[in-house]
C-alpha cells in the first residue's frame, strides 16, 4: 500500500464525504442506474466500504460493495468506486479493488460483479459474464465478474434482509 494513502472502513461520518466524490466522479443521475435500484433499501457490506484518505486527511478515493442474488446465489455488485480528480493516474482505485476483493475472498463472498468497462476492469481479474441479467438499460456487453460463477445464471435480484451471507 502507498505510504502516502491509508485506507479504512467507512463510517456513518464519512458519508456526506464520499457522496460528494460521487458526485464529483460520476454524471448527474447516476442514482438512475439500474445498479442503484438493486441498493435501493439494502445495506452495503460494511467491511469492504472503504475510504482512501491522503497524508492530509483528505478523501482521495471510495469504493462500496452491496449484496445481490444472481440466479438465487449470492454475490456481491461492486460499486461505486471513485477517485478525485487530484489523485487520478496513481493507481489509487486498482490499490482498492485489489484490497477490497482480497477482504471480500477472506469473508468467505465466492463472486463479485459490477458494471463497467471490460479493458479496464479485465486487469483486476474481471471478465464478461454471459447469462447474467442486470436489471435494463444496463448494456449486456458491461455486465462483469470475478470469482466463481459456473453455473450462475439469471436475474440479477435485491438482497433480501432475511438472506444470510455470503
Amino acid at each position: 500500500m502507498r505510504q502516502d494513502i491509508s485506507l479504512a472502513e467507512e463510517r456513518p461520518d464519512d458519508w456526506w464525504e464520499v457522496e460528494a466524490l460521487f458526485d464529483l466522479c460520476f454524471a448527474p443521475g447516476r442514482e438512475a442506474l439500474s445498479s442503484y435500484r438493486l441498493r435501493e433499501g439494502v445495506e452495503p457490506v460494511a467491511p469492504l466500504c472503504v475510504v482512501a484518505r491522503d497524508s492530509d486527511g483528505i478523501v482521495a478515493g471510495a469504493i462500496r460493495y452491496w449484496p445481490v442474488r444472481v440466479g438465487g446465489y449470492p454475490a456481491l455488485l461492486l460499486g461505486p468506486v471513485a477517485v478525485h480528480p487530484t489523485h487520478q493516474g496513481e493507481g489509487l482505485a486498482g490499490m482498492l479493488i485489489r484490497e477490497t476483493a482480497q477482504r471480500a475472498r477472506a469473508l468467505g463472498w465466492r463472486r463479485v460483479m459490477l458494471v463497467g468497462d471490460a479493458p479496464y476492469y479485465g486487469r483486476f481479474g474481471f471478465t464478461r459474464l454471459t447469462g447474467v441479467e442486470m436489471p435494463p438499460p444496463t448494456n449486456p456487453e458491461r455486465v462483469l465478474g470475478m470469482g466463481d460463477w459456473d453455473g450462475v445464471r439469471g436475474a440479477v435480484t435485491r438482497w433480501d434482509s432475511a438472506d444470510c451471507a455470503p
